[in-house]
């Protein structure tokens, strides 16, 4: 994707409190130091298994009244916001497919006809700032109970119409505060927000709450993600 080649690694970086804090500790320059590297990413992968140990389905992320709610609520992504896709409702269909029983494709009438709930959350961004918003939308739980989903695997992940993707371990898809989130404050969800429908997840940091899913897959093969695979920590729990 053209604009990877933009980034910035160790601007990236700045997302992982164990690289930023190790980097200057040693004086290295992350990017040419590989042994600096392999520590970075074994480090890494044990903030994830620590966070995996810690995740509870019985601890949930705040909740705010609607007095609470920013009524000007962030853009953000990593394009301007005239760049956001602009899906077609008669068209879009979500894939499916991995460890799914019933593969048949989702349109946004059918996907608007699934259970639902509210939640008034904080999204926390890693950039350092958050919002406190509305959100409302099918509980991932139940779509992937009613899509025949293999509970026991590992991994879900998702694709998006930007070219984004991202993935979230099991534990955390069935969370009940994990959504299928298609209004923003009480309105259906603006383009800019991920217009048909956005993952939403208070228990995770904003960037692994992907806009624009056009793809779901459940899997026990590690998915990665658009951020997670130049260096930010997977699990990313908020």
């Amino acid at each position: 994707m053209r604009f990877l080649s933009k980034l910035d690694r160790r601007t990236v970086m700045r997302g992982g409190f164990s690289f930023g804090a190790l980097s200057l500790l040693t004086g290295c320059d992350l990017t040419d130091n590989e042994p600096v590297q392999r520590v970075l990413w074994n480090m890494s992968f044990w903030n994830d298994r620590v966070q995996s140990w810690l995740f509870s389905a019985n601890r949930l992320a705040p909740t705010y009244p609607e007095s609470a709610v920013d009524r000007v609520f962030r853009y953000n992504a990593f394009y301007p916001e005239e760049q956001a896709p602009r899906l077609d409702p008669a068209s879009y269909r979500l894939e499916l497919s991995g460890s799914v029983g019933n593969k048949r494709p989702w349109t946004i009438e059918r996907l608007y006809q699934l259970p639902q709930a509210s939640q008034i959350t904080r999204h926390v961004c890693v950039e350092g700032w958050s919002r406190i918003g509305k959100w409302s939308g099918c509980p991932l739980r139940i779509f992937l109970e009613r899509v025949e989903a293999d509970l026991t695997a590992k991994y879900v992940g998702f694709i998006c119409a930007d070219g984004y993707y991202t993935s979230i371990d099991m534990p955390t898809a069935l969370h009940p505060q994990t959504i299928m989130a298609f209004t923003f404050a009480d309105q259906v969800l603006p383009r800019k927000f991920g217009y048909p429908m956005k993952i939403r997840i208070p228990t995770k940091l904003g960037f692994k709450n992907p806009k624009f899913v056009v793809a779901l897959s459940v899997t026990n093969n590690y998915p990665g993600g658009f951020w997670e695979d130049y260096g930010y920590n997977w699990f990313s729990g908020s």
